[in-house]
């Protein structure tokens, strides 16, 4: 469980993260319109701005992804655990009747 929880912290420190990155674009936009820095600065450095979203964007959906895998995982075993509790009662009840009619036999 403890891998699912760290996998959900840290989807939720990039998405924090983006947050402030566009948080950063909208500065640089103000400061464009206010005529402190040039538009060729301003798209060279919401560009790069723009390459580190898309790069924790990408890494977030792995993560996603990952997540998603590991609950799948912990699902399935989960359903095997239930199928061996069930195929052993289902066994203990068979070995019961084979049981009660050798009896029943004698």
């Amino acid at each position: 469980m403890s891998f699912i929880n760290r996998l959900k912290r840290n989807i939720k420190k990039l998405e924090k993260n983006i947050e402030k990155e566009h948080e950063k674009i909208e500065k640089l936009e103000e400061k464009c319109e206010n005529h402190k820095i040039t538009k060729g600065e301003f798209n060279v450095k919401k560009r790069h701005i723009e390459e580190k979203i898309r790069a924790m964007d990408s890494r977030m959906r792995v993560l996603q992804g990952g997540l998603t895998r590991e609950k799948r995982h912990l699902e399935e075993k989960a359903e095997e655990k239930q199928e061996k509790k069930e195929e052993k009662a289902r066994k203990k009840e068979e070995r019961k009747q084979r049981e009660k009619r050798f009896l029943e036999n004698t």
